[in-house]
């Protein structure tokens, strides 16, 4: 007799209220958790939010039958097996509904010993497939870990991970250096699209004439310069996921088109007059609050809505500090190459009250170099870097002079103008001040219209 297993989640679909009680009786009877729905409309619906393990459906149902619900699950999420069952059982409807897509056919009235068996196969059919999937993805490097187990952060990848089975849009929010890709990662890895693409764009890197290009692509002789054909990223996720970093920094002018794509899921390639079909799951991510660039009129809302289905926050570093050991040791390892460095508690101490504007990023840093400049088989607290310089006068009397009410824009752009200054109008000396690379910045003065000395 097989042991109970709730972890094991049917959806069973039936009109017959008599046949699904006492389906579902048997069902959890052998252990499974079970939800039921009373048409094939009501089970589609719930589908989408239980996200089952295997699905059980009657075939003769008014709105919706039971084949229709095999080519949507099909559709939605074709690892999840779909069991029909039916009184009108014979040759031609199994063979209709294998040919749907179906995993098997049961006859009723069902024996519950046959029920619970080809419902357990069916599970572990699916789990195989999934964990095959998840290995593969292993494989070819998508995946990165995620380091913390502290309160927030088991939170925050519980919903990431249900999340994961559903197709929803989604904006993950939090401050540059938290992680917001490898949340983006974790979303693809676990979902129906983990076998398809995993494409990036950070729309930071990119000055808006050459995003469009890189988001929708082109064809060769679409514009002066274009010699060759472009996919474009959307093309080169389909039947994946594709990630817009700083999606924030997209202009205007293009929040449209990619608000078409989003609804429509059709991409108007420049150059071309064939809108061409895309089915990309995107995921943005943003260090600013989109709201506020609502209201400032620098994004669209209605864009953001449709982003915006779900949101995700990712914590900085000062709150999860109980990470912070785990963060440390597993980077320390990370650089080491074969050495076994250990770490003084004098500098975990240190590593543990350290404020990390920077966040993740900012302590993995530190490791690499606390990890390189380690002369035996111990870190040491003088190769910690030490406290940055403090402004320089001009720099505090600016900032104590900012009136009530200005912009996040206005603040980047003077800081920006004050360090190129500082640095004499040397770009890369400015970059490395500001902790960002030369490209970025480079985008970022062009983009503010900054003036920088020769």
């Amino acid at each position: 007799m097989h042991k109970k297993d709730t972890s094991i989640r049917v959806l069973f679909i039936d009109d017959d209220a008599t046949g699904r009680e006492v389906a579902a009786h048997n069902l959890r009877r052998a252990g499974f958790h079970v939800v039921l729905a009373s048409d094939g409309e009501e089970g589609l619906r719930m589908f989408q939010e239980f996200v089952p393990d295997v699905v059980l459906t009657d075939l003769r149902m008014p709105r919706v039958d039971g084949m229709e619900v095999v080519r949507r699950v099909r559709e939605f999420r074709p690892e999840i097996p779909v069991i029909v069952v039916t009184a009108y059982g014979s040759l031609d409807v199994g063979v209709q509904a294998m040919r749907e897509g179906a995993y098997d056919v049961v006859a009723k009235p069902f024996n519950r010993q046959q029920l619970e068996l080809v419902v357990r196969r069916a599970a572990e059919r699916s789990r195989l497939a999934a964990d095959n999937r998840a290995l593969r993805q292993r494989l070819s490097g998508v995946e990165r870990p995620i380091i913390g187990n502290s309160q927030v952060m088991r939170q925050l990848l519980s919903v990431v991970d249900r999340l994961a089975r559903a197709d929803s849009t989604v904006v993950v929010l939090g401050e540059s250096g938290t992680g917001k890709e490898l949340v983006a990662r974790r979303l693809h890895v676990r979902s129906r699209r983990a076998d398809g693409p995993f494409v990036t764009l950070s729309c930071a890197a990119l000055p808006g004439d050459l995003i469009e290009s890189e988001l929708f692509g082109h064809e060769r002789g679409a514009f002066t310069g274009a010699s060759r054909s472009r996919l474009g990223r959307f093309r080169k996720a389909r039947g994946g996921t594709l990630f817009l970093d700083e999606v924030a920094e997209i202009p205007l002018s293009l929040q449209g088109r990619l608000l078409r794509v989003l609804q429509e899921r059709m991409v108007d390639v420049v150059g071309s007059d064939d809108p061409v079909a895309v089915d990309v799951r995107v995921v943005a991510a943003t260090n600013r609050n989109l709201r506020e660039e609502v209201e400032a009129g620098r994004f669209r809302e209605d864009l953001y809505f449709r982003l915006a289905v779900v949101e995700l926050r990712v914590p900085p570093l000062r709150e999860r500090r109980d990470d912070i050991e785990a963060l440390a040791r597993h980077f320390i390892a990370r650089y080491a190459g074969d050495r076994d460095l250990s770490i003084p508690d004098v500098v975990m101490d240190r590593l543990r009250e350290g404020s990390w504007p920077g966040n993740v990023r900012e302590l993995e840093n530190v490791c690499e170099r606390l990890a390189i400049l380690a002369p035996g088989m111990s870190v040491r607290l003088e190769d910690l870097p030490s406290e940055g310089p403090d402004l320089p006068q001009a720099g505090a009397d600016w900032l104590q002079a900012l009136p009530e009410r200005i912009s996040l824009v206005d603040i980047e752009r003077q800081v920006i103008a004050y360090t190129l200054e500082q640095c004499d109008g040397n770009i890369s000396a400015a970059a490395r001040r500001l902790g960002v690379p030369r490209h970025i910045l480079v985008y970022r003065v062009e983009k503010h219209g900054i003036e920088r000395s020769p």
